[in-house]
């Protein structure tokens, strides 16, 4: 299975690596460097590469690459999800995942990473019973490990880990009873420079914070629950009692965790919630261009867009830009010829806009196409596929909890060819 992982900077630097079976070379994640040094951008790394020895999968979170080397061939789509889950526990562990954090708890790093596999096979993988095993770093923890040499290692074995639900422990006590869920959805699209949708779909996420007394059973049920599709579930839920009834049954992790993921992948089902009105113009034989955008909401059931931000790669013939914008910041660089605006919140009676001249370089043609354009926001209390919960309900426990749904949607990848 899993020979060796190796956590590699955005800098091409290797600041941390962790061998199971036997030790790997780190000279093994030249094939890596290479397929770097031809993608683009980061995220266009090939996330399977083979060599003539192993293969190398990774994936590519919060500026760090995850590689991990196989040596048998295994379904890489197994691998990827255990490097994700691996992201999610230090995550977890540590508030944020980040090489400086994690190079701070090291060793902390090291002792979960050996819990998680044995012999390169993944063994614990759920939140609740690493957290058992290996106690989070907490400021007085790592003061008293250093005085007195002792480690993170939980004395006893997770309560869970003997249980027919090993998700949760057992014991478990709250004073206040709570469970919350986030409904957050990311669209991709790609708009075509007259303003129909070439390609959309929507990925969504479940994600929870269940802190509840004791043993409780829960059952999520949706209002349109055909709109989902390819749908992943945390271990916990009950495939059967879904598959006949749409219903979500399931005795919750103790905590943070992830109840499922979903695909929306039919054009007609995906909403675009923005619109970008665009002239942008190149003349032959003329040193200035002219460039203006416009951006509004569509289809956001009367929510407000915020975190509005709009990017675009310019042309090389292109040496400054003079803009007024309407409201927010913009800049431009004049080296790697990227345009950002920072417009913030979408007000609808008052929509936001950039304008202004492009200066061009002399005695250059016309560019071949248009720059895209490409868009980040999101949109609160919004499920833009329409996806409604309709009711949780709680069996084998007496108390009354207090329940929450959030929804929001956000930009993944959003772009508008002009």
């Amino acid at each position: 299975m899993i020979h060796s992982l190796f956590l590699i900077n955005s800098s091409g630097d290797i600041f941390l690596e962790k061998h199971w079976k036997s030790v790997v070379s780190r000279s093994v994640c030249d094939y890596f460097f290479e397929a770097q040094e031809r993608a683009t951008e980061a995220e266009n790394v090939p996330p399977v590469i083979p060599t003539p020895h192993h293969y190398l999968l990774s994936v590519y979170r919060h500026k760090i690459f995850f590689v991990a080397v196989i040596q048998t061939e295994v379904p890489p789509l197994f691998v990827i999800e255990f490097l994700h889950r691996v992201v999610d526990t230090f995550q977890d562990y540590f508030g944020v995942c980040s090489e400086v954090v994690i190079k701070d708890n090291v060793v902390v790093v090291y002792e979960v990473l050996e819990e998680m596999l044995d012999n390169g096979f993944p063994l614990a993988t759920e939140s609740n019973i690493l957290k058992e095993l290996i106690k989070p770093p907490t400021i007085l923890r790592t003061v008293v490990n250093t005085i007195t040499g002792s480690t993170n290692v939980g004395d006893q074995l997770p309560t869970g880990q003997l249980s027919v639900v090993p998700w949760r422990r057992t014991g478990v006590k709250y004073t206040n009873n709570e469970a919350y869920f986030d409904v957050i959805e990311e669209i991709d699209a790609i708009i075509d420079k007259s303003g129909s949708t070439i390609t959309a779909e929507i990925q969504g996420v479940i994600d929870a914070c269940v802190k509840l007394t004791g043993m409780p059973d829960l059952t999520l049920s949706f209002m349109n629950p055909r709109l989902l599709d390819d749908v992943s579930f945390h271990p916990c839920v009950r495939f059967k009692r879904w598959e006949s009834e749409r219903i979500l049954s399931f005795i919750p992790p103790d905590g943070n965790f992830r109840l499922l993921s979903y695909h929306v992948s039919a054009q007609n089902l995906v909403a675009i919630p923005v619109y970008v009105k665009h002239n942008i113009n190149f003349r032959d034989s003329s040193s200035l261009g002219r460039f203006e955008i416009t951006v509004g909401p569509k289809q956001t059931m009367g929510k407000t867009v915020e975190g509005v931000m709009v990017t675009s790669q310019m042309p090389k013939g292109v040496l400054n830009m003079s803009l007024t914008p309407s409201q927010g910041i913009h800049t431009f660089d004049p080296v790697t010829k990227l345009l950002s605006w920072d417009v913030g919140k979408i007000n609808p009676q008052k929509l936001p806009s950039l304008k202004g001249t492009m200066s061009l370089q002399a005695g250059t043609s016309k560019p071949d196409e248009n720059p895209t354009i490409n868009l980040q926001f999101k949109i609160q209390q919004l499920a833009i596929s329409g996806l409604k919960v309709n009711r949780l309900d709680m069996y084998g426990e007496k108390y009354k909890p207090f329940k929450g749904i959030k929804y929001m949607t956000k930009a993944g990848k959003f772009q508008v060819r002009t």
